[in-house]
């Protein structure tokens, strides 16, 4: 009777220390789930097909797979990863937000897409939907906290499954559930991705509007084909800046001119007005050391002449980073992770015509060199994104040629999208369709010349 007693006893004080024992979350998370702990996003289709489809479409079914995620990890962080300590835990850490199956199962490093391992799930269903919170304070670096099981948790209190449990978790709800891995730290502990917290310090976040409102809209539909008829399904389009849609006017602009006629030899000022009239938070956002952006304008004679003007220079700190450059080189650190030899480096600015201003912020690596490798990132230059709301004024002196043809000149400002840096995308092979130039905002105005 007594050893029977004292067994259950010790079994329930074990029980209490498991239930107080902290979840591993993070790095601490690494090998702590099996793979067959989580369903096959096939599983979840069955049912929930619309959401199924729209996130078979959606970058989060993507996030190992894309061909630049694919060449960035394998042919850069894994590599650098191997050789240098201070990065070494990239080699994992990648893939706890681009594989996070792979990393929870401590396959570590995944085998490469073409080998069609359950890696390719990237962010699958059962990974957000088994989610229950967030270890520590900030939401950063993957320490989300997962229950794989039976359970599967949703913003909706009430909702009967006859597969498995479900439960409403207000953490779906929140604009914490995306910080998890859309905060980022480096090794350096500078936030390389930021888009939680420029989200939260912003006007929107300051309003209680969350990254779902955007990115996941409520609409009427079913969230299982067995459900009942709801007016607000979130729909899990997860679209950003991959999304036609959502790259068009999410930087607006506007152009004048400070004199409606000029003669030739003359200097014409116009002003240039670009709003971040869209985004939540800072745009470009997330890796924006890959990102680019930028405002061209040129003006168009009578007899259909067009002339490129440089924007005037500011004079701020740091301003040679945002104005293109034809001759100006960096991404030299590729060639310390590949092992060239005296590497001169790559254009800064790709194809961005010389003289246009850039909306960015230059990441730097150890030796002050420009990097496309945010693990690589010891130090920031000047931040010069677009905050949301924000309005930047950009002016051009423009001395009239004397051989501009009398009439009507038009002006027209237009803002380019590229997701990566054109040089980079070359010299890496990366599809052409993953670093084209998309054109996201414009507007004409017109003078005479006398």
């Amino acid at each position: 009777m007594w050893t029977r007693l004292s067994v259950l006893m010790q079994m329930t004080i074990v029980s209490l220390t498991l239930a107080q024992t902290p979840p591993k979350a993070g790095d601490a998370a690494l090998g702590t789930q099996a793979y067959d702990r989580f369903e096959r996003p096939q599983a979840c289709a069955t049912c929930h097909v619309d959401i199924a489809r729209q996130h078979e479409q959606a970058m989060m079914s993507q996030a190992y797979v894309h061909h630049w995620d694919e060449i960035e990890y394998f042919e850069l962080a894994l590599p650098h990863s191997l050789k240098e300590p201070k990065v070494a835990g990239v080699k994992a850490g990648c893939n706890g937000c681009h594989a996070p199956l792979a990393f929870l199962a401590g396959d570590i490093p995944p085998k490469p897409p073409a080998d069609n391992t359950r890696a390719n799930e990237a962010v699958s269903c059962d990974v957000c939907h088994t989610m229950t919170g967030f270890a520590g304070e900030t939401p950063v670096n993957f320490n989300y906290i997962v229950s794989p099981g039976k359970v599967k948790y949703g913003p909706r209190p009430g909702l009967v499954s006859p597969h498995h449990e479900t439960r409403e978790n207000a953490y779906l709800r929140s604009a914490e559930f995306c910080g998890a891995c859309h905060n980022e730290q480096d090794p350096w502990g500078l936030y390389v991705k930021a888009t939680h917290l420029e989200w939260k310090e912003g006007p929107h976040g300051k309003a209680g509007i969350v990254c779902q409102d955007c990115h996941m809209p409520p609409a009427a539909g079913r969230s299982a084909t067995m459900g009942q008829a709801l007016p607000d399904v979130r729909q899990h389009l997860f679209h950003g800046a991959h999304d036609l849609g959502k790259l068009t006017g999410v930087a607006e602009v506007r152009i004048h001119p400070e004199s409606r006629e000029a003669e030739p030899g003359e200097t014409v000022k116009l002003i240039a007005v670009v709003v971040n009239a869209k985004a939540g938070h800072k745009i470009p956002t997330g890796s924006a050391e890959e990102r680019v952006l930028w405002l061209h304008v040129e003006a168009t004679d009578a007899q259909g002449r067009t002339f490129h003007l440089p924007v005037d220079r500011k004079g701020f700190a740091g301003e040679e980073f945002t104005i293109a450059s034809e001759t100006a080189l960096a991404y030299q650190d590729i060639g310390d992770i590949k092992d060239i030899p005296n590497f001169a480096g790559l254009k800064r600015d790709g194809n961005v015509p010389a003289g246009d201003r850039i909306f960015r912020m230059p990441y730097l690596d150890p030796k002050g060199r420009m990097t496309i490798a945010q693990w690589n990132t010891a130090s920031f230059g000047v931040d010069y994104r677009l905050a949301p709301l924000q309005a930047v004024t950009e002016t051009y002196s423009w001395k009239l040629p004397q051989e501009i043809a009398a009439g009507p000149v038009k002006i027209t400002a237009k803002i380019f999208y590229s997701r990566l840096v054109s040089s980079v995308a070359e010299y890496l092979h990366v599809p052409a369709e993953e670093y084209q130039t998309v054109p996201i905002g414009e507007h004409t105005t017109t003078f005479n010349a006398l």
